[in-house]
């Protein structure tokens, strides 16, 4: 199941990181790369755990708190702490799939990832190429979308960023471990949700079955979920 989250952050807060991240010190994006993704991987990003990484990923982790969209998509146990990617022209990243566990390196926390995160940072005019391609079972799925939107994805799905021909690629990634492991249980709790958010609007919330519905998703939730 892949995901949009349009507007995570909003102008404000894409201005806010891009401030602190662009005058920040940039190093060879395979400082994070595992052997397979070393061989594919041709950009640059920020030191994992640098203060610029740190205090940009908080503004995006308040904001991923912020959104209702974002937790009924992904329904979060554990958030790696977000990094940050460039790429120039010419670079580029090969078809890959992220590790299954993330380790934060000094630290005891590591997570499975589950799915896998893209906030851009780069409005999608000011640069060509760089497309996010996901390979699903619906076929090859290509992303690109305006600054401060994001896309929630399978981790273990084949993807690339294919070469960047013109301007610069700007974005977040990141990755988490769902409070539902089970993909087709999390498909099925998304659409359900979504289902009683339209139902409540035409509705209301006090209507006997939206309030029957809410319970249904609940209970399934509480059935599936690890906490």
């Amino acid at each position: 199941m892949m995901i949009s989250v349009p507007n995570l952050l909003d102008a404000e807060g894409v201005a806010a990181v891009r401030a602190i991240i662009d005058a920040a010190d940039w190093i060879d994006g395979n400082a994070t790369s595992g052997p397979q993704s070393a061989l594919a991987k041709k950009n640059e990003q920020l030191a994992e755990g640098s203060p610029a990484a740190r205090e940009a990923a908080a503004i995006i982790l308040k904001a991923l708190g912020n959104s209702p969209l974002f937790f009924s998509a992904a329904l979060p146990l554990k958030v790696y702490p977000p990094l940050f990617n460039r790429y120039g022209e010419g670079q580029t990243f090969g078809t890959h799939v992220d590790n299954a566990i993330r380790i934060q390196r000094g630290s005891d926390f590591r997570l499975r990832s589950d799915l896998s995160v893209t906030l851009f940072l780069e409005d999608p005019d000011a640069y060509d190429g760089g497309v996010l391609t996901i390979e699903d079972v619906f076929g090859s799925q290509q992303v690109k979308l305006p600054a401060g939107h994001a896309v929630v994805y399978p981790s273990s799905s084949l993807h690339h960023v294919t070469p960047v021909t013109r301007g610069t690629r700007v974005a977040s990634f990141f990755w988490l471990q769902s409070m539902v492991r089970d993909a087709g249980a999390r498909r099925m709790l998304w659409d359900l949700d979504q289902s009683v958010q339209r139902l409540t609007g035409q509705l209301g919330g006090a209507d006997r079955s939206v309030i029957e519905l809410t319970g249904l998703y609940h209970n399934l939730l509480r059935h599936w979920a690890d906490s």
